[in-house]
């Protein structure tokens, strides 16, 4: 039987983005809360009952939050261009690179209604 275990996180920080449209706000450095929710997959260990221990989950997530919250965005080494997609895709690598696998990852803005939801293959 297959479950999926998952954990909430939020993050506050800054970027710029070069659009089409919205001009002169996106270009300006502003910031947002982030709410970020990643899931991993898997059948639990006949031995612990868990799919992960989530105090493992929470361990990476709190690490990988350092790399986010309060940061300039623009700045972080290996996110690229600052957008929900990347976001999703950076924390899913990050995660993946210390070994957990991942299937779902979600990135969204509860006050500006948007979305982002990843899931890797």
């Amino acid at each position: 039987m297959m479950y999926e275990i998952s954990q909430r996180f939020f993050f506050d920080a800054a970027h710029t983005l070069e659009r089409q449209i919205e001009v002169e706000a996106s270009r300006r450095i502003h910031g947002h809360t982030y709410d970020a929710e990643v899931a991993i997959q898997g059948e639990p260990d006949l031995s612990t009952g868990m799919v992960i221990d989530l105090g493992q989950l929470r361990l990476a997530i709190r690490q990988l939050r350092e790399s986010l919250d309060h940061m300039f965005l623009d700045e972080v080494a290996g996110l690229g261009v600052p957008t929900l997609e990347n976001l999703c895709a950076f924390i899913a690598r990050s995660l993946g690179e210390q070994g957990f696998q991942v299937s779902r990852v979600a990135v969204w803005r509860e006050r500006a209604g948007d979305r982002c939801e990843f899931r890797p293959v």
